[in-house]
């Protein structure tokens, strides 16, 4: 699951696991949010894609994976004594949206919204990755692990749907340019100890 494998231009620093680990409490919370919106997105995307069979077929069980992830996060917190909390403003995904072209036909606002939800799901493959190899505690090192792989099928799921309303060259030329730009908005965005992104 290396940064290559995932098409990220920019690494996170490693050091943030160290801080983030500090923080856990906030991080666990900050994950379930992430969680929540993921299937929020997906669930999103159905109802504004009826039409296209593909998107509800291939979608309808990310939204489950995604929820039954927001579910164990619930768990990891209450297992700690840690409350849910409210959910904290999402600096990333505030700056990443804005990356999103508006505009053109049903099937390139389509093709936009499923690279954003690819984009996330990568980043955030990459920062589970770092807290299963570097998190001292071993049940949430294993807990990591297993969801860095669930979001790996994630992000691939979307750019391989977007292939399927998009001419598959355009696609991958337009997710170069999505990654290139959040290399960039990354580079501005301070990293945060207490929020996945």
């Amino acid at each position: 699951m290396e940064k290559h494998v995932l098409g990220l231009e920019l690494p996170t620093d490693p050091r943030w696991v160290n801080i983030a680990e500090k923080n856990i409490e906030d991080i666990l919370v900050d994950h379930a949010y992430c969680e929540q919106k993921a299937a929020s997105s997906c669930i999103s995307l159905i109802i504004n894609y009826p039409e296209k069979e593909r998107v509800v077929e291939v979608l309808t069980p990310v939204v489950a994976e995604e929820w039954s992830h927001f579910e164990r996060v619930v768990e990891e917190l209450k297992k700690r004594g840690f409350k849910l909390g409210f959910p904290r403003k999402d600096e990333y995904v505030d700056q990443i949206q804005k990356i999103v072209k508006k505009g053109g036909s049903r099937e390139q606002q389509l093709v936009e919204r499923l690279l954003l939800n690819a984009l996330i799901e990568a980043r955030s493959c990459e920062r589970f990755r770092l807290l299963w190899k570097e998190i001292t505690d071993p049940e949430l090192s294993k807990f990591y692990y297993e969801l860095m792989v669930s979001e790996a099928g994630h992000y691939k799921n979307f750019l391989t749907l977007a292939k399927e309303f998009m001419e598959p060259d355009l696609v991958e030329k337009r997710w170069r340019e999505f990654l290139a730009a959040e290399s960039q908005i990354l580079k501005k965005i301070e990293v945060r100890p207490d929020r996945i992104h």
